[in-house]
């Protein structure tokens, strides 16, 4: 091969997001915290994110997450997840890929029937259990960084729309949530181009009229995803909805979204919809699942915030090489708007 970069990549997914895994070939990336290695990643070495997100070797509905060695003796290793249009601090769904790449592959030991472990993300540590069962990591369960409101029922004007009350919560991301019922989303399959469209817009009204810093780390900033949120439902084992996640530039999130179940989690909390110890049933536009509960109370800066676990599982699909021929005319990709929703 006449390839000037080679990555190898585990191809992954969690309940139908795809959060493929780096595990090889990349060089140096100098960091004392998983966020510092975010930032030098995102300010010098970009287009290893468009190399592997981008046409023709990525697709839009595609992550990564880059495995490095953690300095924090609590983790057993450290991860960078990369998206279309960022770096994000934290990802349910692509650390539920990492542990379960880390496990299956053998890169840290399985013990069965529980392994548990410490990751660190940009966000800071998770803690994990896994389940396993001969040789299958069949749940992972994380307990992210503490998740918090921002803005209760705030109103917004969005462009061909006009006033639109909705929320904003951090839970890794932060997002702003709209009761999909209010207008007129029943979060079936053949809406999803419908709520991308319309989501990006709310999104980039919310981002621009209510203000968003989270008060530990200033460079965590913005509206940079939204989540529409189907009815809250209660039975005898505990909460459920249905949800659909709009992630940048413009197409839903294949999972239930565990950063979003998260920030939901906290606004539920918020307004007095859910208790600690109940469980919630996130179910995501393809009828996928994720699992989540309030384990903690505590507070962020000004914020009352709580500690949330989120379960689900993730399956490998393939073992890459990712190679560069140095004649390649597109070496960091390309996007186009017919499936990007706008070019990047």
């Amino acid at each position: 091969m006449r390839w000037s970069r080679t990555l190898s990549v585990v191809g992954c997914h969690a309940e139908g997001e795809v959060g493929n895994v780096v595990v090889g070939g990349m060089p140096p990336v100098p960091g004392a915290t998983m966020f510092d290695k975010k930032r030098y990643l995102e300010t010098h070495l970009d287009g290893l994110r468009k190399f592997l997100l981008f046409e023709p070797r990525g697709g839009a509905a595609n992550n990564a997450n880059i495995v490095l060695p953690s300095n924090n003796p609590a983790a057993a290793m450290g991860y960078v997840i990369l998206e279309s249009t960022e770096y994000p601090p934290m990802s349910g769904s692509n650390t539920i890929c990492v542990a379960t790449v880390l496990l299956e592959t053998g890169m840290l030991p399985m013990t069965e029937p529980l392994t548990e472990l410490t990751l660190e993300s940009p966000a800071g540590l998770i803690r994990l259990a896994c389940r396993c069962r001969d040789g299958k990591v069949t749940q992972v369960k994380l307990t992210n960084q503490p998740s918090f409101a921002l803005h209760l029922d705030r109103t917004i004007e969005v462009e061909g729309i006009g006033s639109l009350t909705v929320d904003v919560g951090y839970g890794g991301m932060t997002f702003v949530h709209v009761d999909a019922g209010r207008l007129g989303f029943r979060l079936t399959l053949d809406e999803s181009r419908d709520l991308c469209t319309v989501g990006q817009r709310i999104k980039g009204a919310a981002d621009a009229q209510l203000p968003c810093v989270h008060p530990e780390n200033p460079e965590i900033r913005g509206i940079t995803i939204m989540q529409f949120m189907g009815p809250l439902r209660r039975d005898a084992t505990g909460l459920t909805a249905r949800n659909a996640v709009v992630v940048s530039p413009g197409r839903n999130d294949r999972s239930p979204c565990g950063t979003g179940t998260s920030a939901r989690l906290a606004l539920m909390h918020a307004k007095g919809l859910i208790r600690p110890g109940e469980t919630f049933d996130h179910e995501s536009l393809i009828g996928t699942h994720f699992l989540g509960e309030i384990v903690e109370t505590t507070r962020v800066g000004p914020y009352p915030a709580v500690v949330t676990t989120v379960a689900g599982q993730a399956w490998i699909t393939g073992l890459h090489q990712y190679g560069l021929d140095p004649t390649d005319p597109f070496p960091e990709g390309y996007t186009l708007s017919d499936t990007w929703l706008r070019a990047l």
